[in-house]
């Protein structure tokens, strides 16, 4: 990690559209995914149209959107403080809890044919007392509402002092802070939020990338600090008090976030994509790709032939008509527009989109009307229609997107997205797919914003 962060440093300043870039992904992936841990039940699209365009589905639990809404408000807060430069204060603390949180609320609990209820207080410490029950079916018991206010106060006091006197690298500092707050769980809701948004505010301060732990990663997460608890003891006091010897599996597990933060930050530097996508179905066809691609180079250069046509379809443009479905899927679960039309055709014409539809690759020799396209094939569209938007209102509106590939003696063109020339037997690489459907999405984005 010490080489990548003296690379990060070493491309600062960042231009404006870096940090642009940056700021946008980290404030949406940062949202989605720490309240996600927590059970918010907003999509990532979802989230996206939220925050960027206050837009919300009528679907969406009301709970959920004004807790997203106000995570966000609270992330700037967090943010605004960290560059003031002001000792971390209790105070603080609490105003960010209570802006998580927006007001007092109750919960309502039925066991045994018992109802019960409690009031979850809006930046205010726990009144009563919290715990979880282990894998093992054990209670484990965070601080008491007696001894929270003034592990609170040791917590602070630590943290101010260990950040002047540098005894701990900011990746300890911020382990050992965060798993000494979660010990102590001071609210009656939100701790894990409050937590990860302390995180970003060291990482704030000791000039480093703020980190996102994944939703998808979770069970992770809390392995990690449950499994420094069998170091640290289990009172209370004990884990507000830890050492940084006995947290070591958390110290790692902060390590690889922040890896992944600076690698981001680097591509992002350096212009390239920084579209992410954890899908281990996919990762598996770059594999296999990238196996044909090995095997391609071996033999002489290709020429144009009906082979070439079915590779670049199966490897090149069903999947990326897949994930514009996807693109196309998730911005209709949001304005929920009239009418949505997707054609992927096939063509023997190079400027024009001809005829055949194909929904999948059918390797059919008996298909006479599919072999003589394939055999012909000139290009290969993906024509997306979306009409009127019922929500908001409007019936003047719609938005249609092209993507095409042609087909030369010995290559074929990736469209104006990409705007590139492939040989037979080469495909786009992983960045680049990524860089097509994110323009993709950022025109969909830039056409409703008008």
């Amino acid at each position: 990690m010490t080489s990548l962060y003296s690379q990060y440093l070493s491309l600062q300043p960042f231009t404006a559209e870096t940090i642009a870039r940056l700021n946008r992904k980290f404030m949406l992936e940062f949202n989605y995914n720490s309240n996600h841990i927590e059970g918010n039940t907003l999509t990532y699209g979802q989230t996206e149209f939220l925050l960027l365009f206050g837009k919300a589905t009528d679907i969406a639990d009301m709970k959920d959107l004004e807790d997203m809404k106000a995570s966000n408000v609270a992330l700037n807060m967090m943010k605004e403080e960290a560059q003031s430069h002001r000792p971390l204060t209790e105070t603080f603390i609490r105003q960010l809890h209570k802006t998580l949180l927006r007001e007092d609320y109750k919960v309502y609990r039925e066991k045994g044919g018992i109802s019960t209820s409690y009031t979850v207080h809006a930046g205010c410490y726990k009144t009563r007392p919290n715990s979880v029950i282990t894998k093992t079916g054990e209670l484990f018991e965070y601080a008491s509402p007696e001894e929270t206010p003034a592990l609170m106060s040791d917590l602070v006091l630590w943290y101010n002092n260990e950040e002047k006197n540098g005894n701990l690298t900011p990746v300890e500092l911020v382990a050992l802070f965060h798993y000494r707050y979660i010990r102590i769980h001071p609210f009656e809701d939100g701790n894990g939020r409050i937590a990860r948004l302390l995180v970003n505010f060291i990482l704030m301060r000791k000039n480093y990338p703020m980190i996102v732990v994944k939703s998808a990663d979770k069970e992770n997460y809390l392995n990690a600090l449950s499994t420094c608890d069998g170091f640290t003891g289990t009172s209370p006091s004990e884990g507000a008090h830890a050492e940084i010897t006995a947290i070591q599996p958390f110290v790692s597990y902060i390590e690889k976030c922040i890896t992944r933060a600076l690698t981001v930050c680097i591509r992002a530097a350096k212009g390239e994509s920084i579209e992410e996508d954890e899908d281990f179905v996919k990762e598996l066809r770059i594999l296999e790709r990238q196996k044909r691609q090995n095997l391609a180079t071996e033999k002489s250069k290709l020429n144009f032939c009906a082979s070439e046509v079915w590779n670049v379809l199966e490897f090149v443009f069903f999947p990326l008509v897949k994930e514009f479905a996807n693109v196309v899927e998730n911005t209709n679960s949001i304005f929920r527009f009239s009418q949505i039309e997707q054609w992927p055709l096939i063509s023997k014409n190079k400027t024009s989109k001809g005829s055949l539809t194909l929904n999948k690759v059918v390797r059919d020799t008996n298909n006479q009307q599919i072999l003589d396209f394939v055999n012909n094939a000139q290009s290969m569209w993906y024509s997306c229609r979306m009409i009127n938007p019922l929500n908001p209102q409007s019936t003047d509106l719609t938005i249609n997107k092209e993507f095409y590939i042609t087909f030369f003696d010995d290559h074929y063109f990736v469209d104006g997205i990409l705007n590139k020339n492939f040989p037979y037997g080469k495909y786009p690489t992983e960045e680049e797919r990524k860089e097509i459907v994110s323009q993709f999405k950022r025109s969909i984005i830039d056409e409703l914003s008008k």
